[in-house]
């Protein structure tokens, strides 16, 4: 039965076949999500199938843009720059604006709006000074690019890598926690700075970028170094917590094929107990505190536009003081943490790793 299912898949990739995910599908993403690096061995444990099916399962899943384990820079404002950009661009230069901005690898996210904005963007870089001259020096010399409006993060209280499709049990939660290493998704950050990591090491980082499950022995061939001297470098890379690991699943496969983001306005003293607060819906994707016109920046999928304002009534209620300023409904997502993706929210398997994450970065 195994070998039946794993020439099907085999079979429907030769064939184009469009992806349909099966359940055992999403607990596999959703094992994934938990423990990016899960072995195949320790999945199959929890899971209840055979590891071979897994692997075979995820190549298809990966092959198809589906789903994709990726590495990025963790984004906590006590260490770098995490800026979110608005952008106003020349209406039949929108493509071409995307584009180019999609090209900078500092601007790790890219979403097209339905809003008096265009574009909204998420760029990551190493201080305030290089977000200045690595990002906004760029984004005046882009044709068609009209304006855009900057908001830094002061604290990222939640990010998409913690976000589950929640499929799985109590029990096989907590056995895929116990498993998961240093690199499990949502692990905190210490709280102290960590010390930079060497340009040896930082040669692994593009490698966890386009395939956050690449093993030593997978980046010791592609470097031409010894697999023991990599997997030591890897380990050190693993525990300075300067990447955060995500398994990634199209929007459209979620359930939540809708993406509303807030700006917001929290009472000074009461963003801690607003985050806590927001952790609880189940279908957040960000929550920030901001500079700007507004001072709290909620994200979340939803399963249709008409929860917007369901989401909007309970985010009142539980949050004493909160004041709504602005929802903006997403059309489309161009880029993901780094990865371009299709119109239908499927990746087209191209990265643009963010400079910290590039060889010789």
């Amino acid at each position: 039965m195994q070998l039946e299912a794993i020439f099907g898949w085999i079979r429907a990739l030769e064939e184009g076949a469009d992806v349909e995910l099966t359940e055992e599908d999403l607990a596999l993403i959703n094992a994934l999500q938990i423990a990016p690096r899960l072995s195949w061995a320790d999945a199959a444990e929890v899971l209840g199938v055979h590891a071979t099916t897994l692997a075979a399962r995820w190549e298809r899943l990966r092959s198809a843009g589906a789903s994709w384990v990726t590495a990025h820079l963790m984004g906590d404002p006590q260490q770098m720059c995490l800026a979110f950009v608005d952008v106003e661009c020349e209406m039949h230069r929108r493509d071409d604006v995307t584009e180019a901005l999609a090209a900078v690898p500092e601007i790790v996210t890219v979403d097209e709006a339905a809003s008096n904005r265009d574009l909204m963007l998420t760029a990551i870089t190493a201080s305030l000074e290089e977000f200045g001259t690595a990002v906004a020096s760029r984004l005046k010399d882009i044709d068609g690019l009209v304006k855009y409006q900057t908001a830094l993060c002061t604290r990222l209280h939640t990010g998409a890598y913690s976000w589950r499709l929640n499929v799985l049990d109590r029990g096989q939660v907590a056995a895929l926690r116990a498993k998961a290493g240093p690199e499990a998704a949502g692990s905190a950050p210490p709280s102290s700075t960590h010390e930079p990591l060497p340009a040896s090491h930082r040669d692994l980082l593009p490698f966890l970028a386009r395939d956050g499950r690449a093993t030593a022995a997978d980046i010791a061939r592609a470097l031409d170094r010894h697999p023991a001297t990599v997997q030591r470098q890897l380990n050190r890379v693993l525990a300075s917590h300067v990447l955060s690991f995500r398994c990634e699943v199209a929007q459209k496969f979620s359930g939540y094929p809708v993406t509303c983001q807030w700006f917001a306005n929290v009472p000074a003293g009461q963003h801690d107990a607003a985050a806590a607060e927001i952790r609880g819906f189940r279908n957040v994707r960000l929550a920030a505190s901001t500079t700007g016109r507004t001072n709290f920046v909620i994200i979340m999928w939803l399963q249709s536009v008409a929860d917007v304002l369901t989401q909007e009534l309970a985010l009142q209620q539980r949050i004493p003081g909160i004041e709504l300023v602005e929802s903006v409904v997403m059309l489309s997502s161009v880029k993901r943490v780094g990865w371009m993706l299709n119109p239908d929210s499927t990746t087209t398997g191209a990265v643009v790793p963010a400079v910290g994450l590039q060889l010789g970065g």
